[in-house]
């Protein structure tokens, strides 16, 4: 029998135990943390005869065949590295379910920022279209969850992170979707080329690829690399990079010269959702799915949690999560899309970037900003050095939420935003988990 061990006992770790498992695999699964949820989850492992090992530091045997790597674990520590100088196979879990899902075509959408959303978007066209089309990989479904159901996919959607590609290599999707570009995870990745070029393999891999026409970055950097691929553009035929793709027209979203839908049918707000709406729709067609189907898909989708998710109104404030901002360029995005004066909620466990554009919005947008977790002190300091001082430091979402009511019933803001311009791993699991709590927390406006 082989022996695989998998790292990290995350949602898509365990569904790629279980598909080994079922595939003959003596299993191993490790964790570096041991809280008492992982215990809970350990007893349901070791009853179908997984081995679970809490609070584990994995160090590679060579007893093993197969090493299976979370999203979140990194491809570089130093006992990958190990495990594949001594000849062990070691792939991330997105790779283990294309061995079991490979004969399913496939839409792989990454990207720095946007890809959340466009997979929704894209998953829902293809449901309103009639085919069993699940969303995977950063959003809905582990891959491997796909790859044990009984019943298998008409196609395949994924979300697929730089991580996830990294650790993949295999996977090569029917349609490939690249949304933004942008500085993010710079402290994995090391340097901006390096980054580029984990996300441009999984476009490379693909049969078709679509890239966002209107983000400077590729539009610079890709078209030599992408010569038949196609685009999209807000802005109209004319600044389609090479005349073939997704546009915006006369206030129509247009494939190929064919009149789709009309773009105000998108009810979320911003730019760089019409954006997402032309790469969904050109993923769309290129897949043969009718403009009916794509209309009714638009028309009826209500948006994406934890991204400018309104969340409620009192006293006619409007509180909206935006927790799936995890870096300045997301965060500026959300600023933008929301009517000035805002009250800002920002902070959590900061990321390299370029912060200077998101203060520049700041300035332009917030009435005032409120820090919570383990940026607040450094984001203070970034303030007070472009000039704007009216921000507090509240530490967590309990002071935040109420403390966001009241200024804006001073300033007479319309708009509590989240957006944090932060990972959330300093006093949260995810950025759901941080959504989720400024959600519970709005939800008991009044009743303080």
């Amino acid at each position: 029998m082989p022996n695989a061990h998998i790292i990290g006992l995350g949602r898509s770790g365990i569904a790629a135990a279980k598909l080994l498992k079922r595939e003959g695999y003596s299993v191993t699964l490790s964790d570096l943390k041991n809280s008492p949820a992982f215990q809970q989850q350990q007893q349901q492992l070791v009853d179908d005869g997984i081995t679970v090992k809490l609070g584990y530091s994995f160090e590679p045997d060579t007893s093993d065949n197969l090493i299976v790597v979370s999203p979140g674990v990194p491809w570089d520590i130093p006992a990958l590295i190990r495990a594949r100088e001594l000849g062990i196979e070691t792939i991330g879990e997105m790779e283990l379910a294309w061995r079991y899902l490979n004969n399913i075509p496939w839409v792989g959408i990454t990207g720095t920022n946007g890809k959340t959303t466009t997979t929704a978007l894209i998953a829902a066209i293809f449901a309103a279209a009639g085919f069993y089309a699940p969303a995977c990989g950063n959003i809905g479904y582990a891959a491997c969850e796909l790859a044990l159901a009984d019943k298998k996919p008409d196609w395949v959607i994924a979300e697929i992170s730089s991580y996830q590609i990294e650790s993949s290599a295999a996977v090569a999707p029917r349609i490939a979707v690249w949304t933004t570009f942008t500085p993010d995870h710079l402290s994995r990745h090391k340097t901006l080329e390096n980054y580029y070029n984990i996300k441009a393999h999984l476009l490379t891999q693909a049969e078709l690829q679509i890239f966002n026409g209107d983000d400077p970055y590729l539009q610079k950097n890709a078209p030599a690399r992408f010569s038949n691929a196609y685009w999209t553009s807000v802005q109209g035929k004319a600044d389609l990079i090479n005349s073939k793709g997704a546009y915006i027209e006369n206030g129509w979203v247009v494939f190929e010269g064919e009149e789709i839908l009309r773009a105000t049918s998108l009810r979320m707000v911003g730019e760089h959702n019409q954006q997402n709406l032309l790469m969904a729709v050109a993923a769309a067609c290129l897949a043969g799915i009718g403009k009916d189907a794509i209309a009714t898909a638009i028309a009826n989708f209500p948006g994406v949690s934890h991204r400018l998710e309104q969340i409620c109104t009192w006293e006619g404030i409007d509180f909206i999560n935006d927790s799936k901002a995890t870096n300045y360029d997301a965060a500026e995005v959300g600023l933008n899309s929301v009517s000035a004066p805002a009250i800002l909620i920002a902070g959590g466990e900061a990321k390299a970037g370029d912060d200077t554009k998101w203060l520049e919005k700041i300035k332009a947008k917030a009435a005032a900003v409120l820090l919570i977790g383990d940026a607040a002190a450094a984001f203070a300091k970034r303030l007070e050095e472009v000039g704007y001082s009216n921000y507090e430091i509240v530490e967590t979402m309990e002071r935040a939420v109420p403390r966001g009511a009241e200024l804006a019933k001073q300033y007479q803001a319309k708009v509590v935003l989240l957006s944090p311009a932060c990972a959330s791993f300093d006093q949260y699991q995810s950025f759901e988990h941080r959504g989720d709590n400024f959600r519970e927390i709005c939800q008991k406006l009044g009743n303080w």
